[in-house]
């Protein structure tokens, strides 16, 4: 599942500031907020595609995956749903390279192979739109 937050980080930075110069809120209320707005967001999301793919297992990686409150969230999710997080230690967390990493993993042990010359790399990848070949 893609999903973007551009716009609720656009009107959180116009508005934002209105209302802490407003003294509506403080920053760190807006920062909190904002953290658990878009945090269950994505144990939402996580939630609908553990139903759809029937998986049991959440793998939190990258660098919002050091991020506590957003493995404790998950966990909450998974543990009502009789699943599991396995969230990496900060090592892990700076980029993306674990989650690529066990890709290729899976990917080799099933057979699949790409000559160098016809690999590429692209940054907004949709995950939805490969075959994943070691799936039934």
């Amino acid at each position: 599942m893609d999903v973007s937050f551009s716009g609720i980080l656009s009107f959180v930075e116009q508005e934002g500031k209105k209302g802490i110069k407003a003294g509506e809120y403080t920053k760190e209320d807006l920062c909190y907020s904002l953290q658990e707005t878009i945090f269950a967001m994505m144990v939402e999301i996580t939630e609908r595609a553990m139903a759809h793919c029937g998986q049991t297992t959440v793998l939190i990686v990258g660098g919002v995956g050091c991020n506590k409150r957003l493995q404790e969230m998950m966990t909450i999710m998974a543990e009502e749903r009789g699943a599991r997080v396995c969230a990496m230690d900060e090592r892990y967390c700076i980029d993306n390279g674990a989650m690529i990493a066990q890709a290729g993993i899976l990917a080799f042990q099933h057979g699949q192979r790409t000559a160098m010359a016809d690999t590429w790399c692209t940054q907004r990848y949709r995950t939805d739109a490969t075959t994943i070949t070691w799936r039934p």
